[in-house]
């Protein structure tokens, strides 16, 4: 390797060093900030990290609001929207990829530009329809927009097409396999890391899902934990070291997740293209 390509490389290294420093230090900064004291928050210059690690924030997390109460319910809302997003989408998608019908580009291509539209455009009309049917302020009204992901149809239709071979199907056609039997015993457990990469998505968007849980949740019960965090913020003042600590606790969650998912997760991007 000579010099030119070496110093190439150590200028990538040193700007890949910097982007990641850019997308860490807010992160630890959250965490050193969820074990401060109060009297520490107002120190200048501000300390990168606290005196004494204390747990008071925590505690004081779920004794200033029903934290519990939120965390379970966003934990319940994105576990539904998970479930719902990887069967619609895996069916969805195996039927756009393998079968042929009359308008199948068509329908695919209306539901591929569903995926642009985003929540706030028919918010609106969707509310008056739940209101129609008396579902606000219900956790069935809570979920009912996340139960499908149009992203989803489309990126298990592009993993289905490129990892599984017509003859695949057609042989267990002429075994007697009947259409569910293929799909559930087949098709599904080879598309495992794309499900996977699905799931962490699905996961993520009912778990950060902040506007309409806003408009649709008017007690306090049905409030998730981006809800609870927005309590931490009166008109005049933000409790800093609540908001963080609470912080931490949302995120927790979905890090676990990715901990548990990210070889299936990586094989998936680097397999559909997505690097």
């Amino acid at each position: 390797m000579n010099r030119d390509n070496k110093a190439i490389t150590a200028l990538k290294f040193f700007l890949l060093i910097i982007g990641a420093l850019i997308m860490i230090v807010p992160i630890l900064w959250m965490i050193s900030t969820s074990f401060k004291l109060p009297t520490e928050l107002n120190i200048w210059p501000p300390p990168l990290m606290p005196k004494q690690f204390k747990l008071n924030n925590f505690y004081r997390v779920f004794e200033a609001a029903p934290f519990l109460r939120y965390f379970l319910n966003s934990l319940g809302m994105a576990l539904c929207s998970t479930v719902s997003i990887l069967f619609t989408s895996t069916l969805a998608g195996y039927i756009f990829a393998k079968f042929k019908f009359k308008g199948r580009d068509a329908i695919f291509a209306l539901i591929l530009g569903t995926a642009i539209i985003p929540i706030e455009i028919y918010m609106i009309p969707l509310y008056l329809q739940l209101q129609k049917l008396h579902l606000i302020d219900t956790f069935a009204g809570l979920v009912m927009p996340y139960l499908i992901m149009s992203f989803g149809i489309f990126f298990i239709r592009q993993s289905v097409i490129q990892q599984i071979p017509d003859e695949i199907i057609e042989s267990a056609r002429i075994e007697g396999a009947s259409e569910w039997r293929i799909f559930i015993q087949i098709v599904s457990p080879l598309l495992g890391s794309t499900l996977a990469a699905l799931g962490i998505f699905a996961f993520l968007e009912g778990w950060n899902a902040f506007v309409w849980p806003l408009i649709v949740a008017n007690s306090k019960t049905l409030f998730t934990m981006e809800l609870g965090l927005a309590m931490f913020q009166s008109a005049y003042t933000l409790d800093i070291s609540l908001t963080s600590a609470g912080s931490l606790v949302s995120i927790l969650p979905v890090l676990t997740v990715f901990i548990f998912l990210r070889k299936q997760i990586l094989e998936s991007l680097s397999i559909t293209g997505l690097k």
